[in-house]
């Protein structure tokens, strides 16, 4: 049996994403050829054919779900960090759920909070300001009224924030989190479209 160094096994590890035990298996299966250890891997379904480096979710599913009636379409793109992942029925259910929550009248409008333009959430602010003034509510009181609105504000618009439509006793975040930690890699929302018989597409 090929002599394997640590060296290799952390390069395997590298280019696959794989634990240091599968890399120093498949090292050995293939007498300590790089490249037909990397190809084994690939073949056994735990490694991405990408590279991946510090938790990259650049594989995944897009997925989408079309209303009974037929007015209102989604199209979404969840990632996780393998396509080993991105292939088990557990997560191919993840991907229709998180459409099916954004077809819902739930209707988010961002993934995140990061992604709100900064004048949209400016603006929020100031309209919650004025009405807590206009309620005559003291000046020390204002802060945490406004606070209170603009979670409000972001539980309506935010995917993440969101009730989770099949299960409110727990948000978007939050599934996606069991599912991380089910799978032992990152799994995240990467974008959606949603259109609404009619509207414009925001």
């Amino acid at each position: 049996m090929a002599e394997i160094s640590a060296g290799q096994v952390k390069e395997l590890r590298e280019m696959s994403g794989v634990g240091m035990m599968d890399c120093k298996k498949a090292l050995q299966d293939a007498e300590g050829d790089m490249d037909k250890a990397f190809e084994l891997l690939r073949q056994k379904g735990i490694a991405s054919a990408a590279k991946r480096a510090d938790r990259t979710a650049n594989q995944g599913l897009i997925d989408s779900y079309i209303h009974f009636n037929n007015t209102v379409g989604v199209l979404v793109e969840v990632n996780c960090e393998t396509d080993f992942v991105a292939n088990t029925p557990e997560y191919r259910q993840l991907v229709k759920d998180i459409a099916l929550h954004i077809a819902s009248p739930s209707a988010p409008r961002y993934v995140t909070r990061e992604e709100i333009p900064a004048d949209v959430v400016e603006g929020e602010r100031r309209v919650y300001e004025a009405q807590a003034k206009e309620m005559g509510k003291p000046d020390n009181v204002v802060p945490i009224i406004v606070e209170g609105k603009m979670k409000a504000f972001y539980e309506q618009t935010v995917l993440l924030d969101q009730k989770y439509v099949k299960d409110d006793e727990k948000t978007i975040q939050q599934l996606l989190d069991e599912m991380a930690a089910k799978v032992g890699e990152k799994v995240a929302v990467r974008r959606f479209a949603r259109y609404k018989l009619g509207e414009e597409v925001g």
